[in-house]
């Protein structure tokens, strides 16, 4: 290879990419046992997190692209999970409410962080260094988004 920058091993993008997929794979059993997918588990701990908001703040909140949120939400409006509802002052805002179904389904999930955790190997990443990992992202994440906005 002539080009040393083009190497794998010395991008970024493909080991974020490959520590993304490889937890989403850790996540699968726990969320089988939700009956949720990975993006719907994060809509649901938004929604734990504050119930009642908009489509507009649920999305700023996530993260996720508004139409990909559309057919979310809406599947889990179909599982009984959520319901959506009008704004009095505004009919076309939506307000995304959680049911007693997704409110009993938050008991399930509370040991899911912790078993995530406890089933990586200690020897290879502990507490402190997850922690610090998850600043220099937000950094990173940050900086991709002021870069975006130019």
């Amino acid at each position: 290879m002539s080009y040393e920058q083009l190497k794998l091993d010395n991008q970024i993008c493909h080991r974020l990419y490959l520590a993304s997929n490889g937890l989403t794979r850790l996540y699968r059993p726990l969320l089988e046992a939700l009956g949720v997918t990975y993006p719907q588990y994060v809509v649901l701990m938004a929604l734990w997190e504050e119930d009642r908001i908009t489509m507009k703040d649920l999305s700023i909140k996530t993260s996720i692209d508004k139409g990909f949120l559309a057919s979310l939400v809406k599947y889990l409006d179909k599982e009984n999970l959520i319901e959506i509802l009008s704004d009095e002052q505004d009919k076309r805002k939506k307000i995304i409410k959680l049911t007693e179904k997704a409110k009993l389904l938050e008991e399930k999930a509370k040991d899911i962080p912790l078993k995530l955790i406890c089933s990586l190997d200690d020897d290879k990443i502990n507490i402190e260094q997850i922690e610090e990992l998850k600043k220099i992202l937000d950094n990173v994440n940050f900086a991709i988004n002021e870069a975006l906005s130019k």
